[in-house]
């Protein structure tokens, strides 16, 4: 049977036969051609689109912080972290979705706490991340499993750990930074933060101790020294003072070792930081341990002697007993102590010096903590911190034989009674001081601000000011506050309104905008004031010590 394809064709257009229709007649006949709509699917009249809850950064955040300013630091850190990448930071518990609990295993009852609180999230089917230094020291402990962490220097990757807890992940990041083998003193410097208090900055200006104290859990998870490069931390100041900040506090778990890992000291750092400080703000030294601070004590003098510089000075001796510190390993005696205090005391007139006491650390006798009394009724510390001893698990001391329960709190009882019956400023009762106004008391009646020695002065929201303008027109006029309005003198010329910095002052101390809207007042960045100085970031307040 011949074959379709039999024919041979020389050409392909002979394939095309007079009766096909020709490419002019195959255009025309596409004008009557309508195009037909697709249908399309409709929607129930109650259906509504449905947005996905899991979506990281869409929801609320919890954030609670225990222990130290470097844990305070930290905390804050985590939180404007988070707030920069679309979180949420709430202060109600109850509407979180997340809850990130930032922890101190310093002593007992704040991982009590830690834990409490770990166990209420879960009740509440909250999502629970965890930080500080109780999961960096204790990652496997039974309450935390399947709980996300982020170690002490990982803060920096929080907004990564809150993504994956959220989408239902448990992540863990406990390692160290490290730049060519040597250790860091953590997260970058330059992260966003949320301050607590807007007028106050905390830096950290190193991380870790070089001490191996036998009761301290800390020293397992900060490990040991690792200082931030002087530049960075001088950058640091130098931003928070130009964001408004009034205050900063150095801060680490021992400030007296700084720079030892990177070739520099303590007395350095701070030669650069005072540079940086504007007129009328201050900075406060943090804990420093006596073996490191006795190599300084001349440049230490000088600098506490500075204006800018409060004449403060945090120096734990935890007890009077050399024995008793030769157990604790302290690295130094109870006559290095007595150097510190009788020097600064003698160097930096009106110094306040803190210090804290253990009370009923193992082995520690009767004649021991008469010791300790003798130097506590010798110096009369006027800020003295008072602890139980708390055996920290995986602690040389928990080793040791314990001192009994009732006598570890009859001792404590004893110490917080010799504290309270002497009164280290009754010699100052009826002085005029010049004080640094950081925020309000929790009942809103008082300021609570600091004198140049650091001594917490109270005011009373009743205020008389007294402004001296500097610049091309010289004014000297007052006005006062009675806690509610702003009395200005009836000459005082009107102009628009404070600057930024100031409203984010008097925002802080919860002063009322009325009186700008009512009597525009003349502000001026470079104002002085003598009763009450308010220039860039401060305000001065001349109050009675209560």
């Amino acid at each position: 049977m011949p074959s379709a394809c039999d024919s041979l064709i020389e050409d392909i257009e002979d394939m095309v036969s007079f009766n096909d229709p020709t490419p002019h007649d195959r255009q025309s006949a596409r004008k009557n051609i309508l195009p037909k709509a697709r249908k399309k699917k409709e929607l129930l009249s109650n259906e509504e689109l449905q947005v996905d809850s899991l979506i990281p950064g869409t929801q609320k955040i919890w954030m609670k912080t225990w222990g130290c300013s470097h844990n305070n630091s930290d905390g804050e850190y985590m939180a404007g972290q988070l707030a920069a990448s679309g979180y949420k930071i709430t202060e109600d518990p109850a509407e979180a979705d997340l809850w990130l609990l930032n922890s101190c295993t310093v002593k007992n009852p704040a991982e009590d706490h830690f834990r409490n609180s770990i166990k209420k999230a879960q009740e509440q089917q909250k999502k629970v991340v965890v930080a500080g230094c109780v999961p960096q020291a204790q990652p496997r402990m039974d309450y935390l499993k399947g709980l996300s962490i982020i170690g002490v220097q990982q803060i920096d990757r929080v907004v990564e750990v809150v993504d994956e807890a959220v989408k239902g992940h448990s992540v863990r990041l406990l390692g160290q930074k490290k730049d060519g083998g040597r250790r860091l003193g953590g997260a970058r410097l330059d992260l966003p933060k949320i301050r607590k208090n807007p007028l106050i900055e905390i830096i950290s200006i190193n991380t870790g101790c070089l001490n191996a104290c036998t009761y301290c859990k800390t020293k397992h998870a900060r490990g040991d020294l690792a200082s931030y490069p002087i530049e960075e931390l001088v950058e640091r100041a130098r931003q928070s003072f130009q964001e408004g900040v009034c205050e900063i506090w150095l801060t680490s778990e021992d400030t007296g070792a700084y720079g030892r890992d990177i070739g520099t000291d303590l007395p350095t750092l701070l030669w650069r930081l005072v540079q940086e400080i504007p007129e009328g703000a201050m900075l406060r030294l943090g804990m420093t341990n006596p073996p490191y601070i006795l190599e300084h004590l001349e440049e230490m003098a000088k600098i506490l002697n500075h204006p800018r510089v409060y004449a403060f000075l945090h120096v734990p001796v935890q007890s009077a007993s050399d024995s008793v510190l030769m157990d604790m390993k302290r690295e130094y005696c109870i006559d290095d102590f007595r150097r510190v205090v009788d020097f600064l005391k003698d160097k930096v007139p009106g110094v306040t010096i803190a210090t804290d006491i253990i009370c009923g650390f193992p082995g520690e006798t009767e004649e021991d903590f008469q010791d300790t009394l003798k130097l506590v009724k010798h110096y009369q510390f006027p800020s003295l911190f008072i602890n139980q001893f708390y055996p920290r698990p995986g602690t040389p001391a928990a080793k040791m034989d314990q001192v009994p329960a009732h006598v570890k709190k009859q001792r404590t009882k004893k110490l917080s009674e010799l504290f309270h019956s002497y009164n280290p400023y009754d010699h100052k009762v009826g002085e005029r001081q010049f004080v640094l106004v950081t925020e309000e008391s929790f009942d809103a009646q008082y300021y609570v601000s600091h004198n140049k020695f650091y001594e917490q002065v109270r005011k009373q929201i009743i205020v008389e000011i007294n402004f001296t303008f500097v610049g091309s027109k010289r004014l000297s006029n007052k006005g006062a506050w009675d806690g509610n309005n702003f009395f200005p003198p009836f000459d005082f010329p009107p102009l628009p309104f404070p600057p930024p910095a100031l409203h984010l002052l008097l925002q802080a101390i919860n002063l009322s905008y009325k009186c700008y809207s009512v009597h525009p007042c003349c502000w001026s960045a470079h104002a002085r004031v003598i009763q009450v100085c308010i220039s860039r970031h401060m305000c001065w307040l001349k109050g009675d010590v209560v």
